[in-house]
């Protein structure tokens, strides 16, 4: 009797360690099964959220198609239920474990935003109001208001002060501090490049390298013309002649620009029209890249007075009047010989 008693134990014990080892695959065969995602997925864990509430969105964004074996999963492996609140990416072929050990670690997903070389505010602000996940506070700002946001005095403008790149950022930072990151680079930048100039050049003030490296920047895209564009600026500075670039025009125009500058915006005075003022407008007029800023800081040594586009991507460079005419005129017959083929 007693053996027939001691074999019923034995196979109750049996089965139910080989309930338990069924059951334990079960949950690794869960644990590894690939979320049920074809796409990278965002998903948003609020704070507070508790491990029957993570079971509940996980199924209801139809990440996992059940959630039978979860909690035995977060029972069976404590470490995975330490998930912390964030905006997360996952990727197709993701499993289980692998997404509960991102939540785990606080990885919160990167989105970025680019901010090209020769761009302006308005540019930055359109930029910035198409990011996704980024918390938006600048809608309806003033440019004054936006300047006090980044800290700067009463009488400084944004424009040209903050540093082109593509910056990384995670879901809820806000606009402001993005920006607040651009400028403290610009800020090094020029402290760097000012440090750094020929002492001969006849900038009085850095805000000064920073407003002729704005202009390099829009006049040129060509990097090896940079500083052939700076020298002819700083040549026509030294002798007092004036600066006569278009892209001043341009931003004195604002939103009455139309693509098209005709002889009468050319002689409309405005504080940055340099074909009427005399020396650099009194701002940047778009935020120059850090080869523009040494393109200012170092210019060429060169005798040009005058540069005009050759029609092939790249401008002729010309130390007098006349010979800048035949550039001209050579310039608009290859335009016009385009235009008829």
């Amino acid at each position: 009797m007693k053996r027939k008693k001691l074999k019923i134990v034995s196979l109750v014990i049996v089965l139910a360690l080989a309930l338990l080892f069924w059951g334990y695959q079960k949950v690794e065969r869960f644990a590894d099964t690939p979320l049920a995602i074809q796409q990278e997925a965002i998903f948003k864990l609020p704070a507070g959220t508790g491990r029957v509430a993570l079971e509940g969105l996980l199924v209801r964004d139809k990440l996992i198609r059940s959630g039978k074996w979860f909690p035995w999963l977060l029972k069976l492996e404590p470490e995975l239920a330490e998930f912390k609140a964030g905006t997360y990416r996952f990727t197709p072929g993701m499993t289980v474990r692998q997404m509960l050990e991102l939540l785990a670690s606080g990885k919160e997903a990167q989105f970025s935003a680019r901010f090209i070389e020769g761009s302006r505010l308005s540019d930055w602000l359109q930029v910035l109001q198409q990011s996704p996940y980024l918390k938006h506070t600048l809608a309806g700002k003033s440019e004054a208001q936006i300047a006090e946001a980044l800290g700067l005095p009463a009488d400084v403008k944004p424009e040209g002060r903050l540093y082109p790149d593509t910056y990384a950022y995670t879901a809820g930072m806000t606009d402001i501090a993005l920006l607040k990151r651009a400028h403290l680079r610009m800020v090094k930048s020029l402290e760097d490049a000012w440090q750094g100039r020929d002492t001969s050049l006849p900038y009085k003030t850095p805000e000064q390298l920073l407003t002729m490296a704005s202009i390099v920047e829009k006049e040129t895209a060509v990097p090896e013309e940079r500083t052939k564009v700076a020298s002819v600026f700083v040549n026509r500075m030294r002798i007092g002649m004036r600066l006569q670039t278009d892209p001043t025009v341009i931003y004195g125009m604002g939103a009455g620009y139309n693509g098209n500058i005709s002889r009468k915006d050319l002689e409309t005075p405005t504080p940055y029209n340099t074909y009427v003022i005399n020396g650099l407008p009194p701002t940047p007029i778009a935020m120059p890249s850090q080869a523009s800023l040494e393109a200012a800081a170092h210019p060429a040594k060169t005798p040009y007075l005058y540069f005009v586009a050759d029609g092939k991507g790249g401008h002729t460079f010309t130390t007098n009047l006349a010979s800048h005419n035949k550039a001209v005129r050579l310039y608009r017959q290859a335009l016009k010989e385009k235009n008829e083929q």
